[in-house]
C-alpha cells in the first residue's frame, strides 16, 4: 500500500495564487514538506506534500477548487552526484515511466518525490534493488535551530 499522496490544485496562472493556497494550507494547521508550481499559459497545477493530504485536500475543496489527491513515492538515496541517476536507470530498466520528480534535502537526507504510472509496481522494483522508499510518516521534515 501506498501512503505517500500529494495534493494537486487547478489554477489560473495569476499573481497571488500561491499565496491563497498556501495560506489555506496554513489555516488548517497543515506542514508543508514540499511543493511544486507548474504553469502552462493561463492556467497551471501546484502539487504540495503536506503533513496530512487528506485535510488538506478537504480544506481547498471547501474553498471551491479543483484539488486531487495524486498517489506518489519518496525515495531516500544518497546526497551525492548520480543519485536521481540510480532511481531513473532502476526505473527505466524495469520499463517503468516517470512522469514528474523532484525532491529535497532535508537534515542531511535527500528525497527524491517521484510520479508513476504504477505505484506499487515501482515500489516492488526500486525495494528490489535496494531503494529505501518512505512511508508518509518516515518523510523527515526540515529542522530549524
Amino acid at each position: 500500500m501506498n501512503d505517500v499522496k500529494l495534493v494537486a490544485v487547478f489554477a489560473e496562472n495569476k499573481p497571488g495564487q500561491v499565496a491563497h493556497f498556501t495560506k489555506i494550507i496554513a489555516n488548517a494547521n497543515l506542514n508543508i514538506r514540499w511543493v511544486a508550481v507548474t504553469s502552462s499559459g493561463p492556467f497551471g497545477v501546484m502539487k504540495f506534500l503536506v503533513n496530512n493530504p487528506d485535510l488538506a485536500y478537504q480544506a481547498l475543496k471547501h474553498e471551491g477548487f479543483v484539488a486531487k489527491l495524486v498517489d506518489a513515492l519518496a525515495i531516500e538515496v544518497p546526497d551525492k552526484p548520480g543519485g536521481l541517476f540510480a532511481v531513473a536507470d532502476c526505473l527505466a530498466r524495469h520499463n517503468v515511466n516517470l512522469d514528474n520528480a523532484s525532491g529535497y534535502i532535508a537534515n542531511n537526507r535527500a528525497i527524491l518525490v517521484l510520479e508513476v504510472p504504477d505505484c506499487e509496481l515501482a515500489r516492488d522494483v526500486l525495494q528490489q534493488q535496494g531503494f529505501r522508499v518512505l512511508t508518509r510518516k518516515e518523510l523527515p521534515v526540515i529542522e530549524t535551530a
